[in-house]
């Protein structure tokens, strides 16, 4: 089976680049790697999640689930300065990327390595997360269902997901799980989805 962006230890041959990119109106450069998700740049569906994203009106922290080398947590770090952002992702070699990313942007972050939720302390105000959907619509509705355990009550999951990649079945997974579920966004099949927990 071909190794993918959400191996515990990638073995492709290291091949670092730069890229900057603009995030909710600030210019932001981070250093990526083979080995981790959408390595050239920003894809579609992260950069829409981040545009569409509204601060939560609870107080508390942001957990950025399969943060990949960064660029969700760091652009919702450096746009709500006051909120502690938490960024996990089982890649080590993403991991390494988003802490040295965290560094170069001087955002208000923090990186861990962790399986899903193994390793992370909520509660959070917000998840944030663009899934793994080539690891299974298991482990995306368990990201679901494990997030839902770690918010604050009127906390809230953000998703982004392709139509053709389950966006339907994942509203229905989250409908099942949260109490209020809204489409927030749609472009170009993406649905960026904002579940509830009242």
């Amino acid at each position: 089976m071909s190794e993918h962006y959400y191996s515990q230890h990638p073995q492709a041959a290291s091949h670092r680049q730069s890229v900057t990119l603009q995030l909710r109106g600030r210019t932001l450069t981070f250093v990526t790697d083979a080995g981790v998700f959408s390595k050239r740049g920003i894809d579609f569906g992260s950069g829409l999640l981040i545009d569409t994203f509204r601060e939560p009106e609870i107080p508390g922290d942001i957990l950025d689930m399969g943060c990949g080398y960064g660029p969700i947590g760091i652009a919702l770090s450096k746009s709500f300065p006051g909120r502690q952002v938490m960024m996990a992702d089982i890649n080590e070699r993403a991991v390494a990327l988003a802490e040295e990313n965290v560094r170069v942007n001087q955002a208000r972050a923090k990186v861990c390595q962790s399986n899903l939720f193994e390793q992370i302390d909520g509660p959070f105000a917000a998840i944030v997360t663009n899934p793994p959907i080539r690891a299974g619509k298991k482990i995306v509705h368990q990201i679901f269902s494990d997030g839902y355990d770690f918010l604050e009550s009127k906390g809230e999951l953000w998703t982004v997901i392709q139509k053709k990649q389950g966006a339907p079945s994942a509203l229905k997974a989250l409908q099942s799980i949260f109490e209020t579920v809204n489409v927030v966004a749609k472009k170009k099949g993406y649905f960026v989805f904002c579940a509830k927990k009242n």
